[in-house]
């Protein structure tokens, strides 16, 4: 039995992925386009379309949490709700930027508002230990809402006077 070495010599891609984004753009700048590293180029766009996508599936389930919190946590609520309150505008706001600068991923949030509203039930559960059938299964708000800067579940009292 013998062991296959890779005498292939790295290409720039695998040694010095900055030099490597560097060489690309002045590659595709100069319109030098056969020179191109295509495959990881096809690679890396791709890439950055799927890392958007998980970005906002990820500040949409956040959301969620902090809803869930602000609605029946109870317990921790009144001593929360600042910190919560802030990064639920945190969220909003990256998920904001996201959508100012691809527009057409408003619909992947509407393909995965109920998806991630099960994911951050199931978290949410884990850490308030509170009973499964205390929080609704489906969500108790619209995706308007949850990207509204003025809407919350719930205010507290001194808030809402």
């Amino acid at each position: 039995m013998s062991a296959e070495i890779d005498v292939r010599p790295k290409s720039l891609y695998d040694q010095d992925y900055q030099l490597w984004l560097e060489d690309t753009v002045a590659q595709l700048q100069s319109q030098n386009f056969s020179a191109l590293d295509l495959e990881n180029l096809i690679e890396e766009i791709e890439s950055l379309g799927r890392s958007d996508r998980r970005s906002l599936a990820s500040y949409l389930r956040r959301l969620y949490e902090h809803f869930l919190k602000l609605s029946y946590w109870e317990s921790e609520r009144d001593r929360c709700f600042r910190g919560w309150d802030l990064e639920i505008t945190n969220f909003r706001l990256e998920i904001q930027a996201i959508l100012e600068d691809s527009p057409s991923l408003r619909s992947y949030l509407k393909e995965r508002f109920d998806i991630e509203y099960g994911k951050a039930r199931k978290a949410f559960l884990k850490a308030s230990r509170l009973e499964p059938d205390l929080i609704p299964k489906e969500p108790e708000f619209t995706l308007d809402q949850v990207l509204d800067e003025d809407w919350l579940p719930w205010q507290p009292h001194e808030l809402g006077k």
